[in-house]
């Protein structure tokens, strides 16, 4: 499966194969029966959202009650993903992905509703 755990329940690293040739590649962003599988549950998308930084712009840590993929179309980010929520066994801890053009695989990541995330 294309979906590595993290040491916060509800955050997913997705890593869907590319598939290259002559003229140019193809690569999935996730598929919904693999990511209602690793969660437990049917994931909720409300809104599709590109962003563009500058480079060593910091954004700010969000955190809706909501269900996000975030995906690095060009360039690079680390991403970093903290569990805010008060009645998590993790509450307090953080993980931090490198996504984008030096990552292995361009992966996404799927933040759960309710963990607060922000990347740089």
């Amino acid at each position: 499966m294309p979906i590595e755990t993290t040491t916060i329940a509800g955050l997913f690293i997705v890593r869907q194969p590319t598939h290259g040739d002559r003229r140019g590649f193809f690569r999935q962003t996730y598929v919904l029966d693999e990511l209602a599988e690793a969660l437990g549950r049917t994931p909720t998308f409300v809104q599709g959202n590109h962003a563009r930084s500058a480079p060593g712009v910091l954004r700010g840590f969000h955190a809706e009650p909501w269900d996000k993929l975030v995906y690095v179309t060009s360039g690079s980010v680390v991403a970093v993903v903290a569990d805010i929520r008060p009645d998590s066994p993790t509450f307090g801890e953080h993980v931090a992905v490198p996504l984008g053009d030096d990552s292995d695989g361009r992966p996404r990541l799927f933040i759960s509703e309710g963990l607060g995330n922000s990347y740089c």
